[in-house]
């Protein structure tokens, strides 16, 4: 099932290949990632396979198959085990939305199953099929569903995915994406004992609009396998994936269920599919979960590290950095190219006295503190360190000519009709624009910095705003510069295909740090030395004086601490593609 959507970043579906050519699967980047054609491998198209079909009397569905490329290794599968091609077509069941994808795959399907293979093939909306199918009907699930935002998802078919999702006992929201109604639709399907087998976006291990589906999981199987990969499975996609083979399904989630979930983490591909399943997953380590508040993110650790973690989190000596102080988005303009400018426009255009100082990057943050003579090189660089900030009573009163002038251009160019803009009123009066005690970095590479703010500038919202409840915010900050706050960093954050770590407020109120702010390096010596590029001496000195001194914990402690910081980034540069300098912009 491919539909049309906008072309993003981060929303790029998977799917199965038509082609055995890669220059095939990836000949028009652009029109792939608009219609969502990021293609599996026949090699891991196979792989699962192998495992989900057990024997000659599977009932399999394929909920989106695209041009074939599943059902085509099922069919193989079946072969393998036996199975004539006209028992295989009673078996197999695909389920396509496009026309021509769906003739595609009978086509693709015909030299194995002849005639037989059109009646594996239904086109149809997967949620519609489901609604109008009798359900549990399936020993196992196979594919890779599309990844499409919940904006883009068209109607009918989204109404029809929510209301299967809230039938389930799921509360949806406008952050939902596709495939999770495709994953919980897929997990109804299953008879007891069932399994599923998808490609799915690594978003299931961290993303809190799948914090529901990671609990439905759990209390439906048995047995919850993931593995993920340091090389991406999609080479021209910058989307991380992951393959979930879920074993086991439960009659009711009402069942009384213990489920073992592991992590694995390959180096490449060829990793994973020269090995048999039960190969691969023989040493695999199972965690035991907690529904209420973790990631399965945190599941690559061992579970000396999760447990060392969690015993942190609950003991009196550390807190979440919402004890101390507040994380808020930066500003948000709707048309930086309108509201952020250099001092050359501000002089050019005459609006000295219309802009608050800015930092519009994380690159202009160098150091563990931003002061006025840091904003001022910056402004005399000619970066665009100003925020057209006009102020309701400046806007009720007259504007200056020069203004009134450039906000009419504005308004030639058609930006107050954008989004952000068009919702304001008037539209050029940019809502909560203040100034912070601190920056915290929204992207990462390296290490989750604070930013001591003495220079009264604000800023965009690629960066977060810091504010304390009440102590001094150097001590804050400076007490945020340990393995501790790194390595829950990890944990609480998510990571994308280009090796970058991004935490968005709540995600960075629950940063570890010491509950007392008994100590720390001084900020200024912090600062300077980060700005040398030793923040691994600022990371030592504050886990003798922090970490041990104040907190108590032993030298195994702190190396454990560490451990978990640098195994977990080193996982997310890992898979790098090229992104490095973009990304260490970020962490300078």
């Amino acid at each position: 099932m491919t539909i049309a959507r906008n072309k993003t970043r981060t929303a790029s579906p998977v799917r199965a290949s038509s082609s055995h050519s890669p220059r095939g699967r990836f000949a028009n980047l652009d029109d792939d990632k608009l219609r969502g054609g990021y293609y599996t491998s026949e090699k891991v198209a196979a792989w699962l396979c192998d495992w989900a079909i057990q024997s000659t009397e599977d009932v399999v569905l394929e909920p989106s198959c695209g041009d074939g490329a599943f059902l085509e290794a099922a069919t193989r599968r079946f072969r393998a085990l036996g199975a004539t091609p006209t028992k295989i077509a009673r078996l197999l069941t695909g389920v396509e939305i496009i026309p021509a994808e769906a003739q595609s795959a009978i086509d693709r399907l015909r030299p194995e199953l002849g005639k037989a293979a059109e009646k594996v093939v239904h086109n149809s909306d997967f949620f519609a099929w489901w609604q109008e199918s009798d359900q549990p009907a399936f020993d196992a699930i196979i594919g890779n569903p599309p990844f499409i935002r919940y904006q883009s998802f068209p109607e009918p078919h989204r109404t029809r995915a929510m209301a299967i999702m809230g039938d389930q006992g799921l509360t949806p929201n406008r952050l939902t994406n596709i495939w999770v109604p495709f994953v919980v639709a897929a997990t109804a399907s299953l008879k007891r004992g069932g399994r599923l087998a998808l490609v799915l976006p690594a978003e299931i291990l961290q993303v809190t609009y799948a914090a529901q589906l990671r609990s439905f999981l759990a209390d439906h199987f048995a047995r919850i396998d993931v593995i993920a990969c340091n090389e991406l499975f999609f080479e021209n996609a910058e989307q991380e994936v992951v393959l979930l083979l879920a074993d086991g399904a439960l009659a009711s989630a009402s069942e009384k269920n213990e489920c073992r979930v592991t992590l694995t983490a390959a180096k490449t591909v060829s990793d994973i599919t020269k090995k048999k399943p039960a190969h691969l997953l023989k040493h695999a380590e199972p965690k035991t979960i907690r529904h209420d508040s973790e990631k399965w993110l945190k599941y690559f650790l061992d579970n000396r590290q999760i447990t060392f973690m969690r015993a942190l989190r609950e003991a009196d000596i550390a807190s979440p950095l919402s004890a101390h102080a507040s994380i808020d988005v930066g500003v948000v303009t709707g048309k930086n190219e309108f509201f952020v400018l250099s001092a050359d426009q501000v002089l050019a255009l005459g609006l000295e006295g219309y802009t608050t100082p800015l930092v519009s990057r994380s690159a202009h943050l160098k150091g563990g503190r931003l002061g006025k003579a840091d904003w001022k090189s910056l402004a005399a660089a000619g970066d665009r360190v100003h925020l057209l900030n006009i102020s309701r009573v400046q806007a009720a009163g007259k504007l200056s000519a020069k203004l009134r002038r450039y906000i009419d251009e504005g308004e030639q160019k058609q930006f107050h009709q954008g989004y952000k803009c068009s919702i304001r009123k008037p539209w050029y009066l940019v809502p909560s624009v203040w100034v912070p005690d601190g920056f915290a970095f929204r992207q990462i590479y390296d290490f989750p910095r604070m930013v001591l703010n003495t220079a009264d500038a604000t800023s965009t919202d690629t960066i977060h705003r810091l504010r304390s409840l009440g102590a001094k915010p150097e001590r804050i900050i400076a007490n945020t510069y340990t393995w501790l706050t790194a390595a829950s960093a990890e944990i609480e954050g998510r990571s994308y295909g280009g090796g970058v770590l991004e935490l968005e407020p709540t995600e960075a109120e629950r940063l570890l740090m010491p509950a007392r702010l008994n100590g720390a390096m001084p900020l200024t010596e912090v600062d300077q030395l980060i700005r040398a590029g030793r923040l691994e001496a600022v990371l030592e000195e504050n886990a003798r004086v922090i970490l041990r001194d104040h907190m108590g914990l032993s030298a195994t402690d702190c190396a454990l601490l560490k451990g978990v910081w640098t195994m977990m980034r080193d996982r997310r540069h890992s898979r790098r593609r090229g992104a490095g300098k973009a990304a260490q912009d970020n962490n300078p």
